[in-house]
């Protein structure tokens, strides 16, 4: 990995973190606040909404900044609203807390893959960012269990100072080691939301929006899944995140070289096929121990194989608009985040 990646990846970590820990201490905090676990649910929900907003938003009040900057001070935010977090004293305002936690994320990923392509050699962009992402699979590999350990031993609200710390961490490394790269072109809110007036990038963001909904709607109750369904302890539940995340590594990096050598799009449909597959496989054993294992492992693989070709497509439907279309990529994501929680809770209610 290039140096210049590594602040990259490493906001990438603390993101990942703070987006996927919740689905390990839901519990913790449903008890804590003295609410539901599916009432819980709506602050992954929130979290998510705070990225489809942000998304856009900042990346459009800031576009005419370096993306050095630009990534500084979504970073800053990120780390100040983690603390706001690890404070929240009842269910309100940890929801208000989460749902400004979501809004850099968006950006931060948007703005970090166009840096990550222009940072990369010719025919490798699909690898640079998977290397951008790669933050997030080691968050899933370490931050996510390592959050979820202390949520259940000690406290929920400490998982959220250590995010913050993350953040800070990142904050230097930007200033270290990314180079200064210079505004291309100039940004202009009006003109860059032209960008929504081409088919193609609503057909991106709607495929990964829907495209991605049964899948978070599976790793947002991964906890109540293993422990009530299939009868894992609460102590077996960090060592299982690890496995996810071990697989959402893999896919991570078998995404990125796919992606550059079979072309983007066909990464996308191929993944999303596996995808389908992989969650109904999920339905059927999930109350039996081996199997949903196994499906733990390949599901984080394959939830992780779609980040870097989507990216690649979003920046090449840009027109112009590379930092807005790929910070709205991941508002697609993140929609499907929304909707596949509350999809759960709806079916609960009817049940």
């Amino acid at each position: 990995m290039k140096k210049s990646l590594l602040p990259l990846a490493i906001g990438g970590f603390g993101i990942g973190m703070t987006e996927f820990v919740m689905m390990g201490i839901l519990p913790d905090i449903a008890n804590s606040l003295t609410i539901s676990i599916p009432t819980a649910g709506h602050l992954i929900s929130a979290y998510a909404l705070g990225v489809v907003l942000g998304a856009p938003l900042l990346v459009g009040i800031a576009g005419n900044y370096p993306p050095k900057k630009i990534l500084l001070g979504l970073m800053a935010l990120f780390t100040f609203c983690n603390v706001l977090s690890s404070f929240a004293p009842n269910y309100e305002i940890m929801l208000i807390t989460r749902l400004l936690s979501g809004l850099p994320h968006g950006a931060f990923f948007g703005v970090g893959a166009v840096v990550a392509s222009r940072l990369a050699g010719k025919g490798k962009e699909a690898q640079a960012i998977s290397m951008m992402f790669a933050g997030l699979t080691v968050a899933n590999i370490i931050g996510v269990p390592l959050g979820t350990y202390i949520g259940h031993t000690m406290s929920w609200r400490i998982t959220f100072v250590i995010i913050a710390g993350v953040g800070l961490v990142t904050m230097a490394s930007i200033q270290k080691l990314l180079p200064v790269m210079p505004v291309v072109g100039e940004s202009n809110l009006r003109k860059d939301l032209k960008l929504f007036t081409h088919v193609e990038p609503w057909l991106i963001l709607g495929i990964t929006a829907i495209g991605t909904g049964g899948l978070f709607a599976w790793f947002s109750y991964i906890a109540p899944l293993l422990t009530e369904v299939a009868h894992f302890s609460n102590n077996q539940l960090t060592w299982i995140l690890v496995l996810a995340g071990v697989g959402m590594a893999v896919g991570n990096l078998i995404s990125g070289r796919t992606a550059d050598l079979i072309s983007p799009i066909k990464a996308t449909a191929l993944f999303l096929l596996l995808m389908s597959i992989s969650l109904v496989v999920v339905y059927y054993v999930s109350s039996f121990q081996i199997p949903i294992l196994g499906m733990t492992f390949i599901t984080g693989a394959i939830a992780f194989s779609l980040g870097a070709p989507i990216q690649i497509l979003m920046i090449r439907a840009a027109n112009g608009s590379e930092m807005l279309a790929s910070s709205v990529s991941q508002a697609g994501f993140n929609i499907g985040n929304a909707l596949g929680p509350i999809w759960v809770v709806y079916r609960l209610l009817l049940a």
